[in-house]
């Protein structure tokens, strides 16, 4: 068991740069690993498959939750579980080829969570404006709702390959940002101090058995059940 929770530590550790995005997951994750090998779980979704149609089809949500998320969860599991075998053995280039894998499907499982909460059903306030303090930071910052959402969905839009766009905070300058990154890579890869409010998922598997290869128009309707209640709860939390 000593062994095994020195491991845990270590490898929190290592995911410290590229997989602490919310604060609420990291805080539960450290818990966990300070008390031996912890596995994280698929979460429920806060609505219905269908829920969210049309802006995005019961088929995509299902599978994209049941499949593609599930399968980050159960690679990360396997990944950290391999490593810490693997250190406890003292298997340095089994520790070095693992860690891409934690990186990739840990932070695959943390975006999804976000994702996931960033959407709410129309009839749930989905799409609704944001109001207090959010709202007044995206226009003294973009300058209207409508500039942020133009900036995401170019920046969204023009991204190759697989990856996210996010409306971040920047905590040390209190300053919100949009930003993209590749793969399942967390915002926090971009900096220590960033904070996601809102992440998009720009993977064609978040949309192309619905848009096909018409990726704006996916971005154009997902703002129909952004929740921005979510998006301005986590941003009073964060920049009070």
């Amino acid at each position: 068991m000593a062994l095994r929770t020195i491991a845990s530590r270590k490898t929190l550790a290592a995911l410290g740069s590229g997989l602490r995005a919310q604060a609420r997951l990291a805080t539960a994750a450290a818990g966990a690993y300070s008390r031996g090998l912890v596995t994280f779980s698929l979460p429920d979704l806060p609505y219905d498959y269908g829920a969210l149609e049309p802006a995005i089809s019961a088929e995509i949500m299902q599978l994209h939750h049941q499949k593609h998320h599930q399968t980050y969860v159960t690679n990360y599991n396997k990944a950290v579980e391999q490593l810490v075998d693997a250190m406890a053995k003292g298997d340095a280039p089994a520790v070095a080829k693992l860690q891409s894998a934690i990186k990739f499907n840990g932070g695959g499982h943390i975006n999804h969570s976000l994702f996931w909460q960033n959407l709410t059903p129309i009839h749930e306030g989905g799409g609704e404006p944001p109001k207090g303090l959010l709202g007044w930071a995206i226009d003294t910052d973009f300058g209207s709702l409508e500039a942020l959402v133009q900036k995401m969905n170019a920046e969204g839009a023009a991204l190759q390959g697989s990856g996210w766009v996010w409306l971040g905070l920047d905590k040390d300058f209190k300053k919100l940002v949009v930003e993209t990154t590749a793969n399942q890579d967390p915002l926090v890869t971009k900096g220590a101090n960033l904070v996601p409010l809102i992440g998009i998922d720009v993977w064609e598997h978040a949309y192309y058995l619905q848009y096909k290869n018409v990726k704006p128009d996916y971005l154009k309707n997902i703002w129909k059940v952004i929740n921005w209640k979510y998006a301005s709860e986590l941003y009073e939390k964060e920049c009070p």
